[in-house]
């Protein structure tokens, strides 16, 4: 017979545990719950004198589960606010968020790395040991487990701070526009991801020169070839600008362009402009198939 004792004070722990062995389908084992001096106990006892791998697997998946489910969040809070500590409240908590994120993103990825590690490490543990002291076998027994939470919360923190530089960006352009004056009245902006396009009021194509690719405005933050239209729209200064989405879609340089010129943006799918543009590239596409 094997047996392995759990301890810990934390009773919705032990609850978690009872239901978990409860639903189980872990054979040859009986368990129960005691209340000693200092902690209280599940101790489960494998009956079967045989084929202890199989129950250390199960009770390795089962644990694994268990701190993932109840203190990986605590956890990753606590790595937070130590590493992170100069960070605001609001900030650590905006961090927290997009650590959820990343793990939701790439779900199974993440989720392997934890539990492999997880598994592996109470594996060796309790395939030795007859008593798991559970507050004290996660805060110091789970190096490997802790050091990939870090890695989350270190992209975590990376998205974060291009974020917070990605606003600090919009709102100096935002304050260099609304102290400016306009330079155009209306300019219309073709769109696609690939190109751009700027048309005057009079619907005449507007010419970058050289004055437009001195990178005046650009910042360190990339829009790709869209980094030129934007300039151009920071030199021209309209009091409109009509988009046309000739592929119907609002990426983020789109989205970027509403948040500095706000209420001066207004979008267009469907005016004669837009069949125009659509039109040409649907015979282009035609012609080139």
């Amino acid at each position: 017979m094997k047996s392995l004792c759990i301890k810990t004070n934390n009773s919705k722990i032990l609850d978690y545990l009872l239901n978990e062995l409860k639903c189980s389908d872990i054979k040859h084992i009986c368990f129960s719950r005691n209340e000693f001096k200092n902690y209280k106990n599940i101790i489960i006892h494998y009956v079967s004198e045989n084929d202890y791998p199989y129950f250390f697997s199960k009770m390795s998946t089962l644990l694994s589960f268990m701190i993932v489910d109840e203190f990986e969040d605590i956890l990753m809070k606590r790595i937070i606010y130590k590493n992170y500590f100069y960070f605001d409240a609001l900030e650590k908590e905006k961090i927290l968020k997009n650590c959820y994120n990343i793990l939701s993103d790439e779900y199974y990825t993440w989720f392997d790395k934890k539990f492999d590690s997880l598994y592996n490490c109470i594996y060796t543990f309790i395939s030795h040991n007859n008593v798991l002291l559970l507050d004290g076998f996660i805060n110091f027994r789970l190096q490997k487990y802790i050091s990939i939470l870090d890695e989350i919360i270190s992209e975590g923190v990376n998205t974060y701070i291009i974020e917070k530089e990605y606003m600090e960006f919009i709102s100096l352009l935002k304050l260099y526009i609304n102290s400016q004056k306009n330079n155009s009245n209306i300019v219309h902006l073709i769109y696609t991801p690939t190109e751009s396009i700027l048309l005057d009021e009079n619907k005449n194509l507007i010419l970058s020169s050289d004055e437009f690719f001195n990178a005046k405005y650009l910042s360190d933050i990339s829009f790709s070839s869209n980094d030129y239209t934007l300039n151009s729209l920071l030199n021209l200064l309209p009091k409109k600008i009509y988009i046309h989405l000739i592929d119907n879609q609002i990426d983020e340089f789109i989205n970027t362009l509403q948040l500095i010129f706000e209420n001066r943006v207004s979008i267009c799918l469907n005016c004669d402009i837009c069949k125009l543009y659509k039109y040409h590239k649907e015979t282009l596409t035609k012609n080139n198939k």
